[in-house]
């Protein structure tokens, strides 16, 4: 039975992209910048594939970057403060928070930043 094995996104300055997921942890080689594609192994074994717009291009030439996201990666902390000092940390490295930390009616600490794509990353953590 097919089962899914990877997360895919398209990267317009790789080096720009992998900094953003190397400041949440991920272990991705500083060699992978200078690649078209690049991945990283999540918990699990699932993975987090980036290739660069050249590289779509390559096999997709009408390809064209769209405004806008159907997808959001959710990246699980420890705990409510953790969310906080992540969503800081990344901020003063530049990045823009989209959505401050803030305690949802689910339960959790949630939050939201962009990486250097767009791409909406949702921080939580149970309360």
């Amino acid at each position: 039975m097919p089962s899914i094995d990877a997360i895919g996104m398209v990267a317009r300055d790789m080096p720009a992209s992998l900094a953003f997921y190397r400041a949440l942890g991920l272990d991705i080689p500083a060699s992978a910048d200078g690649e078209a594609h690049a991945e990283a192994v999540l918990a699990g074994g699932m993975r987090l594939m980036w290739d660069t717009e050249a590289m779509i291009r390559s096999f997709d030439p009408e390809y064209r970057r769209e405004p806008g996201q159907s997808h959001t990666l959710a990246v699980r902390c420890d705990s409510p403060a953790e969310v906080n000092e992540t969503v800081a940390r990344l901020a003063g490295l530049g990045y823009a928070v989209v959505r401050e930390p803030w305690d949802a009616h689910w339960g959790q600490r949630y939050a939201t930043v962009a990486d250097a794509d767009g791409y909406a990353v949702d921080l939580y953590a149970a309360l």
